[in-house]
């Protein structure tokens, strides 16, 4: 069992959901990441999401995007997301890591090598924003070939037919982007998520993560009554944002917004 599905099935047990919060490898400074990683899991994070800086995030929204740049500035490459893990894995050997990212960073290194250094470095799974199930077969076959978890995406408009062929082919769990759009650009509509909730549990048991439009404590624990995992990341970037120069402020910062999630979330 993956250590994705073992955190899942303890926090079903225990009547929780996951809190899988999000950073950009490499935002603000590289030497930051394993520092930020180990203070969300602190502040009470299950399931780590370290985002790949990409010059074309074509999902997410101007938060995300600026992060990506600044870690771009510093040159952040799929390798150097990689040593991060790495290093986090030199004193945390149970929090799951599941890296999001765009396709060509993937492609440039080899599918093959991609997963076996993954696998190697402590990485856990694999979301990949521009690589529908339909086309991922290959890439799929050499995570599947190094225990990676294989994590898509279901958006508000995916057809019954679909989210059966996209939970087929996911492990760990899939993600659901519970608004249309980009990150950060919407409002959260918890009927709605619950609704599409039921027509995904449907199809497949597999656990659920919603995304996108949850800001604060009471969007998070409203969605964690109906979701099996709840994924924040706007928010978290943003606060890097807006303490650049300030690495004390953006982890003090950061730990207050995840744990009010955490507790709110089990309460």
């Amino acid at each position: 069992m993956s250590r994705i599905k073992a955190v899942m099935s303890q926090l079903k047990s225990d009547g929780k959901s996951a809190l899988i919060p999000y950073i950009t490898g490499g935002d603000p400074v590289p030497g930051l990441t394993v520092e930020l990683m180990h203070e969300l899991v602190n502040a009470g994070a299950d399931i780590i999401e370290l985002g790949i800086p990409f010059s074309d995030p074509m999902a997410d929204g101007p938060v995300i995007q600026l992060a990506c740049e600044r870690a771009l500035e510093h040159n952040v490459s799929l390798d150097d997301i990689l040593s991060m893990v790495s290093g986090f894995r030199e004193t945390n050997t149970s929090t799951p890591v599941v890296l999001m990212g765009y396709l060509n960073p993937i492609v440039k290194m080899g599918y093959g090598l991609f997963a076996s250094k993954a696998a190697g470095a402590g990485v856990d799974g694999v979301l990949v924003v521009d690589l529908p199930p339909e086309e991922g077969h290959q890439l799929l076959v050499e995570m599947r070939n190094n225990n990676l978890d294989s994590v898509y995406l279901i958006a508000p408009t995916t057809t019954d037919d679909r989210i059966k062929a996209i939970c087929d082919a996911s492990s760990g769990y899939v993600y659901y982007v519970s608004v249309k759009g980009v990150t950060g650009s919407a409002s959260l509509d918890v009927a709605s998520v619950a609704a599409k909730l039921a027509v995904i549990r449907n199809k497949s048991d597999i656990p659920v993560g919603v995304g996108f439009g949850i800001k604060d404590a009471e969007s998070a624990a409203a969605v964690a009554k109906v979701a099996d995992g709840v994924i924040v990341g706007s928010v978290l970037v943003n606060t890097i944002a807006s303490n650049i120069d300030n690495h004390a402020a953006i982890k003090a910062k950061m730990y207050n917004i995840v744990s009010s999630m955490r507790q709110a979330m089990d309460a």
